[in-house]
């Protein structure tokens, strides 16, 4: 058992001790001594808790490219945390050992870390921001609530690495103070989010709240061989991007290796990262990136009008930034994005 817990917000009390979650679309009723689908929030004698609220599993400083991010700071520095659970039960999950791990499990290893105390480390070591990432941020939001608002007091961004399997009313509290998120769209066909443990429509609802609120948005899809790499759901994906969210939206199309209990499929072949490409392109999305795959100009910002190289990047590593406002410096076309012209010191 967590060694603090905190009760929970976004739910309310029903009859006969059960409570009714409110903070994803899975919307637990849970009955007394019992714990959601994400396992890490129970009802305690009517009341709801979460169990990691004050630790963390990880913290790591990384560059905002890893989230990935590419559009918001390029080449600065991100304070990266999780703590244990999810929501989701992906087969194909490269963080399993921590977004399955369990809340004995994580009393025990996690370490305790008061919101203050990530925000001034975060601060002492450079960042400009700190990332909610590794496992859903979905599910430990009462933490993140006040990491982020003490974070946003200090002039720090708040960052989301989610699956977007969150509801309305939990955005609509964040939005005051997430200014970015990468958004996992794992397919486009609400049967593969079934055998994942959600389901499709309030992730793009989540995708629209997100876009109209403000937030500054990217998409990952990471392209599994048999399981959403046929032609006619990635054009479904990239279409839905372009018509729905917007043609500047970057879309990172990452391949797929072997994980979890996926050890026995092969990675996604090239072809078909170059065909998603293709087709991202051809449904009008400006900037197409590869994750996991290190080709030659694949993670570039190139300007969409003149085709001029405006940020350089090898992986998730900045090489150079040619940026000096939000225009193209060659043509003057608007690049999307936010703080473009960061400069890493």
């Amino acid at each position: 058992m967590a060694k603090k817990l905190k009760e929970a917000m976004l739910y309310q009390k029903q009859q006969d001790r059960r409570v009714f979650c409110q903070l994803c679309p899975h919307y637990c009723v849970i009955d007394e001594g019992k714990r959601g689908i994400c396992q890490v929030r129970e009802n305690q004698d009517g009341l709801l808790y979460s169990l990691v609220y004050g630790r963390t599993v990880t913290q790591n400083i990384d560059g905002v490219e890893k989230k990935p991010l590419f559009h918001f700071y390029p080449g600065s520095k991100t304070y990266s945390l999780a703590t244990a659970g999810c929501n989701f039960h992906c087969q194909y999950c490269t963080n399993w050992q921590v977004s399955q791990m369990s809340v004995e499990e994580f009393a025990e290893c996690g370490v305790e870390a008061t919101p203050e105390k990530i925000v001034s480390t975060a601060i002492e070591a450079g960042c400009q921001s700190i990332a909610y990432t590794y496992v859903e941020p979905t599910i430990f939001f009462e933490y993140i609530h006040e990491i982020a608002s003490l974070a946003h007091s200090y002039g720090l961004f708040n960052l989301f690495k989610t699956n977007g399997f969150m509801t309305a009313e939990m955005l609509k509290i964040c939005h005051p103070y997430l200014n970015a998120a990468n958004v996992d769209l794992k397919a486009f066909r609400d049967k593969t989010y079934r055998q994942m443990g959600g389901s499709l429509q309030p992730v793009l609802d989540s995708l629209k709240l997100m876009k109209s609120l403000g937030i500054w948005l990217e998409i990952t899809t990471v392209i599994i061989p048999g399981i959403n790499d046929e032609p006619e759901e990635l054009a479904d994906i990239a279409e839905f991007i372009a018509q729905e969210l917007g043609i500047d939206v970057p879309w990172h199309i990452t391949r797929f290796f072997p994980a979890y209990k996926m050890e026995n499929v092969q990675p996604t072949p090239l072809e078909i990262l170059y065909e998603a490409r293709d087709i991202g392109l051809g449904k009008g999305l400006q900037y197409v990136y590869f994750g996991n795959f290190l080709g030659r100009g694949n993670q570039d910002t190139v300007c969409p009008t003149c085709k001029q190289l405006l940020i350089q990047r090898r992986g998730f590593e900045l090489i150079e930034n040619l940026m000096q406002s939000n225009q193209c410096p060659f043509c003057e076309t608007l690049i999307p994005g936010v703080g473009l012209c960061h400069q890493v010191s």
